[in-house]
C-alpha cells in the first residue's frame, strides 16, 4: 500500500507500529509528530519515521491513516481536535490505548463529520519506553484487539488490518465494552494487586524492618508490574472505572472465601483451591503474547569472584544478545549468588541460556 501515514505519539508503541509499517509498506511515508520534540528529534534521526511536524493540524490534514500513539487522557483530546480539521474524505483513524469504552465516545465528533475511527489496542509492549526502545517486532504473534462501532464498513477494517500486517500480530474484533471487560480482568485489576501487595508489605514494614530485604526476591518479581507509570495506571483507572469495580467487589468474594477456607482449616479443600489454581494457570498459553508484557528472565547461579558478571556479558555482546536489565541477588564469600538476565524475547533467553552453558558450567533456571 502506497499513501501518508501519521503517527501521533513517538515513544515504544507508536515507534514500533512505523517501523512495522514500514517494513511491509516500502512505499509509504511515515510523518512523525510528538509532544516532546527530542523524541520527534529521535525518531527521524533513527530512520523510525521519514518527516516530523511541528503541529498535529499539519500531519492529519495530508495522511491516509492517523495512529494515535499517546496517553488516554491526550487521546480524548486529540480525538476532539480532529473534526475541527480539514481530514482526507477516505482517511482512517485509530488508536493504540489501552481502554475502549470511554475513547469510543469522545470519537463521537469523527462519526458526525463522516472519519472513520476504528479502536484498537495492540497488547504488547516493553519494559523500555521511548522510541529508541521501538522494534518492528513487538507486536509479533501478539493479539491486536479492534473496536468497531456497528456503523464501520468491513472494508474499513479490512484495510486498517492490510495497513498493520507488518506487525504480525494476531486481529480480533470485539466491542468496546467487551474489551474493557477483557483488559480490566488479565491486565488492568492485576496491575491493582500488585501495587496493593507492595502497599501492604511497605506498611508492615514499618515494625517489621527485614521486610525490604526479604522482599528483594520472589516478592519483588510477582509484584514488578507494580514499578509501571503511575500516570498511565491513573487514567487507565479512571477510564476502565465500572469494570474495575464490578472486578473488585468479585474479588471480595474470592477473599471472603479464602479467609472461610482458612477459618474451617480444611486440609483438603485448601489444597483442592491450590491445585485448582495451579492446573488453570498450567493450561494457559507459553508462547503467545497477552495484555502484560511477559518477562523473559534468566536466573544463573555465579561463584563470588572478581569480573564474574561482566565475564557472562562478555559472553552476550560476543553473540550479540540484547539484555534489558541485570540484577544481582545477594552474594556472600563461599555461597553462589544469583545473577537475574532480563531480555526482550524468549528467543533471546533461549539464546543466552546456549551461549553461557557452551561457556561456563553455572546452573540456569528460567522464570516462569
Amino acid at each position: 500500500m502506497r499513501g501518508r501515514v501519521f503517527i501521533i505519539g513517538l515513544g515504544l508503541i507508536g515507534g514500533s507500529l512505523a517501523l512495522s509499517i514500514k517494513k511491509l509498506h516500502q512505499d509509504s511515508v511515515l510523518v512523525g509528530y510528538d509532544i516532546n520534540d527530542e523524541q520527534a528529534r529521535l525518531g527521524k534521526m533513527l530512520g523510525v519515521v521519514d518527516e516530523t511536524v511541528s503541529s498535529i493540524k499539519e500531519g492529519a490534514e495530508t495522511a491516509d491513516l492517523i495512529l494515535i500513539a499517546a496517553p488516554v487522557n491526550e487521546t480524548g483530546r486529540i480525538l476532539a481536535s480532529l473534526p475541527k480539521m480539514n481530514l482526507k474524505n477516505n482517511v482512517i483513524i485509530s488508536d493504540a490505548g489501552s481502554t475502549k469504552k470511554e475513547i469510543v465516545k469522545m470519537a463521537a465528533g469523527l462519526k458526525e463529520s463522516g472519519n472513520v475511527f476504528i479502536g484498537g489496542h495492540p497488547m504488547a509492549g516493553s519494559h523500555k519506553s521511548g522510541v529508541q526502545a521501538a522494534k518492528a517486532i513487538l507486536f509479533e504473534n501478539a493479539f491486536y484487539l479492534l473496536t468497531p462501532e456497528a456503523h464501520i464498513p468491513e472494508e474499513a477494517i479490512a484495510t486498517l488490518q492490510r495497513w498493520l500486517a507488518g506487525t504480525n500480530a494476531r486481529f480480533i474484533t470485539v466491542t468496546p465494552d467487551e474489551h474493557d471487560h477483557l483488559t480490566g480482568v488479565i491486565s488492568h485489576f492485576p496491575h491493582i494487586i500488585a501495587a496493593s501487595l507492595v502497599h501492604q508489605a511497605e506498611k508492615s514494614s514499618e515494625s517489621q524492618k527485614l521486610i525490604p530485604r526479604l522482599a528483594a526476591g520472589g516478592f519483588r518479581d510477582i509484584t514488578r508490574i507494580a514499578s509501571s507509570s503511575p500516570e498511565m495506571w491513573r487514567d487507565i483507572l479512571i477510564h476502565n472505572n465500572d469494570v474495575l469495580l464490578s472486578l473488585l467487589e468479585d474479588w471480595q468474594v474470592e477473599m471472603e472465601r479464602v479467609k472461610s477456607l482458612l477459618q474451617m482449616a480444611d486440609k483438603d479443600d485448601i489444597f483442592s483451591y491450590f491445585l485448582g489454581a495451579k492446573q488453570f494457570r498450567d493450561e494457559l498459553p507459553q508462547k503467545q503474547k497477552g495484555a502484560i508484557p511477559a518477562f523473559y528472565d534468566l536466573f544463573v547461579d555465579v561463584p563470588d569472584y572478581p569480573g564474574v558478571i561482566s565475564e557472562i556479558t562478555g559472553y552476550l555482546a560476543k553473540e550479540k544478545i540484547s539484555i534489558t536489565n541485570i540484577s544481582i541477588r545477594e552474594t556472600r564469600e563461599e555461597i553462589n549468588g544469583v545473577l537475574v538476565i532480563s531480555f526482550q524475547t524468549e528467543e533471546d533467553r533461549d539464546r543466552a541460556m546456549d551461549c553461557i552453558q557452551n561457556h561456563t558450567n553455572f546452573d540456569q533456571t528460567i522464570g516462569m
